[in-house]
C-alpha cells in the first residue's frame, strides 16, 4: 500500500511543492518515492528580513498567491498527509504569526518552523536516499538556502552525525555585501571574508574536512553545476548526481560575479528569480569546497523537500 503525501519547503527565496506516493514499507530501504508533481516558485519570502527582522507584506503575499495555487494541486492530487515546513526567513522575522495565520487560512495546516538542525536532518534525508555507489562515505551534505546554510555529516545507514546552520544564505549575502552591478571587487572580498568565517564556524562544530564527498543541495548548486556542465536549458535529469570540479565551480562563480544581472539572465538555465542572488549563492558553495578540502561536489536534485516526504512515512499507516 503505497501513501500520497505533500511537502512544502518554504524558504527565504523559493516555495517547493512536492506531491508524491511513499512506497510500501516491505518494499525495502532504498525504495524510491514517486513524485506526481515538483513545483517551485520564486517569491522571496525573506526580502529585507536581515535589514529589517521583519516579513514584509508585498513578500506574505507573494508567497499567499503560491501557496493557493499549490493547495488546488494537493487537493486535486488527492494527497492524504500535507507537511508544510518554513526555514530561516520566518524564523528570524518578528512577525512571524501574520505568515502563520496566511498559511493557516490558505493551506489548512500550520506551518512548522523548524529548526536549523531539524532542517539539516531533513535535507540529508532527501539527499543521500539513492547516491551513486561512487559517492563515497561519510557525506559532507550543504544545503545552500536564501537566508542560511545547512551543513550535515553523516552516513547512509548511520543517518546524522553532526549537524550546523549558518546564516550564510544567496539573499542575505547579496542584500549584505553585493549591492553593485556587477558587484565590485571589494564587495565580492568583504562577502567572501563573511562566508569563510561562518563556513570555518560551521567545519569545527561538524567533522567536515574528513568526509569523502560533498554534497550540495538546492538551486545555487543545481544551478553552478548545470553552468559548468554547458547545458542549454534546466534538465533535473542530467543535473541529479553529475559530479563537478572544484576549478569547474570556481571558473562559473568568477564568471557570475562578473556579469551584471542583465548578462546574468542571458544564461540559458538561469531562473529568472534566482539571477540576482546567484553570485552569492555560487560564491559560498566555492569558499565550503576551498575551506573544506574538497576536490568535487555531487549536486543532488533531491533535499530538503524529499526529507519532509520522507518524514510523513512515520505517521502513514
Amino acid at each position: 500500500m503505497t501513501t500520497r503525501v505533500a511537502a512544502i519547503d518554504c524558504g527565504t527565496n523559493s516555495i517547493r511543492l512536492l506531491v508524491a506516493d511513499l512506497p510500501d514499507p516491505s518494499a525495502g530501504p532504498e525504495a524510491p518515492l514517486v513524485d506526481l508533481s515538483r513545483r517551485m516558485e520564486i517569491v522571496r519570502l525573506g526580502q529585507g528580513v536581515d535589514r529589517t527582522g521583519r516579513l514584509a507584506p508585498e513578500a506574505i503575499e507573494r508567497t499567499r498567491v503560491a501557496l493557493a495555487s499549490y493547495a488546488a494541486e494537493i487537493e486535486k492530487l488527492g494527497a492524504e498527509r500535507v507537511r508544510m515546513c518554513a526555514t530561516s526567513a520566518s524564523r528570524d522575522a518578528s512577525n512571524a504569526a501574520d505568515f502563520r495565520k496566511m498559511v493557516e487560512r490558505t493551506l489548512g495546516v500550520t506551518p512548522e518552523v523548524v529548526t536549523g538542525d531539524e532542517e539539516a536532518r531533513l535535507s540529508f534525508t532527501g539527499a543521500v536516499r539513492g547516491l551513486p555507489a561512487d559517492a563515497r562515505e561519510p557525506y559532507l551534505v550543504v544545503d545552500i538556502g536564501g537566508g542560511s546554510t545547512e551543513f550535515v555529516v553523516g552516513t547512509r545507514a548511520g543517518g546524522v552525525e553532526a549537524a550546523v546552520s549558518m546564516d550564510i544564505g544567496c539573499v542575505r549575502m547579496t542584500e549584505r555585501h553585493l549591492h553593485g552591478d556587477p558587484p565590485g571587487l571589494d564587495e565580492v572580498a568583504a562577502a567572501q571574508a563573511d562566508i569563510a568565517v561562518a563556513v570555518d564556524r560551521a567545519l569545527e562544530a561538524v567533522p567536515g574536512r574528513q568526509a569523502a564527498t560533498l554534497v550540495g543541495l538546492a538551486g545555487s548548486v543545481t544551478t553552478v553545476v548545470a553552468i559548468a556542465q554547458g547545458l542549454q536549458e534546466y534538465d533535473p535529469d542530467r543535473i541529479h548526481h553529475a559530479r563537478v570540479s572544484y576549478e569547474a565551480v570556481a571558473d562559473v562563480t568568477a564568471d557570475l560575479l562578473g556579469r551584471s544581472r542583465e548578462r546574468r539572465l542571458a544564461i540559458p538555465v538561469m531562473h529568472p528569480g534566482r539571477a540576482d542572488v546567484i553570485g552569492a549563492g555560487a560564491l559560498v558553495l566555492r569558499v565550503i569546497m576551498e575551506r573544506a578540502g574538497m576536490a568535487s561536489v555531487v549536486a543532488s536534485e533531491h533535499d530538503i523537500l524529499d526529507g519532509i516526504a520522507w518524514s510523513l512515512a512515520a505517521t502513514s499507516g
